[in-house]
């Protein structure tokens, strides 16, 4: 797995220095991705404006880390909408994964990225019981890619165990690994590695049907279930993701980076008492395939 990034220290918005006159609302900004765990579901009231983010002491939100410049970002209030704007940022501020050049408004339930922290725009008169739906949302989701977790996984492949064994049908995990990812972080930047987590979530997601389970395991170690699904069928699957990965082009800012994936396929047997035994023999049948040359499939 990767090394995460420096951690990230956020502090509390301050009192508001826009014109008293001006309507206070209840929008604000909730962390849904970070490399500090316990900042995970923080709530940030949009009060000031201009609320910016930044390295900087003299930020209403400060985020440490290498990527994050001084001054990076500031949210401005114009009327009845906030504004992002990106600062003079080195390595600029996304919008729903867009790189901005301008002002852009947000709307409910966009996503901002600075630096490794990504946060999520909540507006309209229910922000209380949005910021509690996306609090239960972290429990099962990856901030990062979108994808579920690995909390996530583990209860549905019990559930997935439970039917199977029920019905004397078919179950197969596969889990798999991008391949050398430490080398594309230091070559390339963590925010690139971040993208191609992003990326590669995407293009497996499009692959996935809807009974399948797709996760983040944790780090660059992702898993799908598959239900009914027997070991020649999991292997197939292995295989076209594998070789759809490896054509895929990741391209990130001016770099283009060659990635692929190496995969571990199993299938559910008599002999297997919990969800954790299924994924423990697919995850050493993944290390065999890295062990054994990376970009392969191994069951």
């Amino acid at each position: 797995m990767s090394d995460f990034e420096e951690p990230t220290r956020v502090t509390t918005v301050g009192p508001a220095k826009s014109d008293p006159l001006q309507p206070k609302g209840t929008d604000c900004i909730v962390v849904i991705y970070t490399k500090q765990p316990t900042l995970l579901g923080k709530r940030f009231p949009l009060e000031a404006s201009p609320t910016r983010v930044g390295r900087g002491a003299d930020n209403e939100i400060v985020l440490d880390g290498d990527s994050v410049s001084r001054r990076h970002a500031q949210f401005d209030r114009r009327g009845e909408s906030w504004f992002l704007s990106d600062v003079g940022s080195t390595n600029g501020t996304y919008c729903n994964d867009e790189q901005i050049a301008a002002a852009v408004t947000l709307r409910n339930g966009d996503r901002v990225k600075v630096g490794p922290t990504i946060f999520k725009f909540l507006s309209g008169a229910d922000v209380e019981s949005q910021y509690h739906e996306e609090i239960y949302r972290l429990t099962i989701m990856d901030g990062l890619t979108q994808i579920y977790n690995a909390r996530y996984l583990y209860e549905a492949l019990e559930r997935e165990i439970i039917r199977c064994r029920r019905h004397e049908r078919d179950l197969s995990v596969i889990m798999f690994d991008i391949d050398y990812f430490k080398r594309i972080n230091d070559v390339h930047g963590h925010l690139a590695g971040d993208f191609v987590l992003k990326e590669l979530a995407r293009i497996i997601q499009q692959r996935i049907r809807r009974d399948e389970v797709f996760a983040r395991y944790g780090g660059e170690e992702f898993s799908i279930i598959l239900p009914e699904t027997p070991l020649e069928g999991a292997v197939s699957l292995a295989e076209t993701l594998r070789q759809r990965v490896e054509e895929h082009v990741f391209s990130f800012q001016a770099d283009t980076i060659k990635v692929t994936i190496s995969i571990g396929a199993a299938q559910l047997t008599d002999a297997d008492k919990t969800a954790n035994e299924l994924l423990k023999r697919a995850d050493e049948l993944l290390y065999q395939a890295k062990r054994t040359g990376r970009n392969r499939v191994c069951y």
